[in-house]
């Protein structure tokens, strides 16, 4: 299955896409397990997993596309792989789509800060001219081995030089060749619904951060606005941070496992999850044999 032209057809459909966050394969498996039908390769929660610090522009190429790679082998949904600003111009960004797109990502998200980046609702942010953003575009157009590959086109110009000139970049990008593009980190639901009207005929992102600085509105109210597609980019990685304390909170204060039923899965549910039964169908095919 040609995953990239699945994500095209889903953002030329009708009906808005939710697409969670995956930071590992794991979390990548869940997320299809429970009918999404895309994923985002979150920067910020692949920075948490797997570096401990926050999303501030410290993962490279080889740790994304490590992730990449292996979240495309456990699933058969696509993926758009967050590659922040491409980590470096327009010249290293030719390498990263190369890289990215063998991984077996259906398209990426790009985002027009200077680097080193920072997660779009923290502050401090800056971002490079709208011109050289645009080559950099230009480049992926080029260098994109499939013509479906997604380009979605960020910008984090609202938090530096205000709405105006963020819808702006966004409809130089597309004339660029951005498929989608993504205003990061809209005030209030009038903003949201400035960037859908003025962008109309372009499919747009809304980012769904609980705690962020945009207002938390259901993918119906989205949609309605309209946007194409939704990002939850970081709640599965955030309900397993809690999760996983309150677990090992009950653990450390009683010092026994037994109370811990309603916390964690089942030994069925994991091994189910992880596949436990293909290994065993594997076994049986290519390792029971007699001299």
């Amino acid at each position: 299955m040609d995953k990239a032209k699945k994500l095209k057809e889903l953002i030329q459909g009708n009906e808005i896409i939710v697409m969670p966050g995956a930071f590992d394969a794991m979390s990548a498996r869940l997320v299809e397990e429970t009918g999404f039908k895309a994923l985002l390769a979150t920067g910020a929660g692949i920075s948490n997993s797997q570096l401990g610090w926050a999303d501030v522009g410290l993962t490279t190429l080889t740790e994304i596309t490590q992730q990449v790679t292996r979240m495309a082998d456990a699933t058969s949904i696509p993926i758009l792989a967050d590659i922040d600003t491409g980590y470096g111009n327009a010249i290293n960004l030719i390498r990263t789509i190369r890289e990215i797109e063998r991984a077996g990502a259906a398209g990426v998200q790009l985002e027009d800060q200077v680097a080193p980046k920072k997660c779009g609702h923290f502050s401090g942010k800056d971002v490079i001219s709208k011109k050289e953003m645009v080559y950099k575009i230009k480049a992926v157009v080029d260098t994109r081995n499939n013509p479906n590959f997604v380009i979605v086109a960020r910008t984090d110009a609202r938090a530096v030089n205000g709405l105006d000139d963020a819808i702006e970049r966004a409809y130089a990008y597309a004339e660029a060749g951005a498929d989608v593009t993504f205003v990061e980190a809209p005030r209030s639901v009038e903003e949201l619904s400035k960037i859908a009207s003025e962008l109309k005929g372009i499919p747009q992102v809304a980012n769904m951060v609980e705690g962020g600085l945009t207002p938390l509105l259901s993918a119906k109210e989205l949609e309605q606005l309209g946007f194409k597609i939704m990002i939850c980019a970081n709640t599965a990685l955030r309900a397993a941070i809690k999760g996983m304390r309150t677990a090992l909170a009950k653990l450390h204060t009683e010092g026994s496992q037994t109370g811990l039923g309603e916390l964690i899965c089942t030994w069925e549910e994991r091994q189910t999850l992880f596949r436990l039964h293909e290994v065993k169908e594997l076994e049986k095919r290519y390792l029971h044999f007699e001299e």
